[in-house]
């Protein structure tokens, strides 16, 4: 699959998907690696950005669980992603010649694998922001489970002690997905939010 995933080019779809719109000002709710976006996309916009909502965020600290940075590296996208993305797509052509109707979901997009690829190394996150969070001027809300075997919950203490205008919400017994473990919770924290 050939393109730029990279985050500049995800933050300039989120730009131009706002634009439209017709959007000059909007909330900006992003998880994970869509967190890792939409901060980069705060930074860069500020005057657009309402309120920002980072779950789970990636570009909040240097560590991220070993195997998204193995998946990741520029060696695993040359060798395993595209291994994994060619038999993907013949297990899907296999189906569909003898199972029309199926829909199969692909475990492995290479647009995340390309973006991940974008944020990380075999070693780190690479896209770390946390020297810049004291210039976000937009109220900021950070939600995390402590469980979070993916994005350390100690980035989310550190980044709330530096984001000027931040709220923290912890969720028990959740890990990297708070928003489906929690989803009638994660609904009402975020509606009050951005009310």
């Amino acid at each position: 699959m050939s393109g730029n995933y990279g985050v500049p080019k995800f933050v300039q779809s989120v730009e131009d998907f706002s634009r439209s719109l017709g959007l000059t000002r909007f909330h900006l709710v992003g998880h994970s690696m869509g967190g890792g976006i939409a901060l980069h996309y705060a930074f860069k916009f500020p005057y657009k950005v309402g309120k920002l909502v980072l779950v789970s965020s990636m570009c909040l600290g240097k560590e991220i669980v070993p195997w998204i940075r193995v998946l990741s590296g520029s060696v695993a996208l040359r060798s395993l992603g595209m291994a994994a993305a060619t038999i993907i797509e013949a297990i899907k052509w296999l189906v569909s010649s003898v199972y029309a109707p199926f829909k199969f979901v692909n475990p492995l997009p290479q647009a995340q694998i390309k973006l991940g690829a974008s944020m990380t190394t075999l070693k780190e996150q690479t896209m770390v922001l946390v020297n810049q969070l004291s210039e976000l001027t937009m109220p900021t809300l950070l939600v995390w489970g402590v469980n979070d075997s993916v994005v350390p919950i100690g980035y989310a203490y550190a980044a709330a002690q530096l984001i000027p205008d931040c709220q923290l919400q912890v969720f028990e017994g959740c890990g990297h997905s708070v928003y489906k473990q929690k989803a009638a919770e994660f609904s009402r924290l975020l509606t009050g939010f951005l009310s």
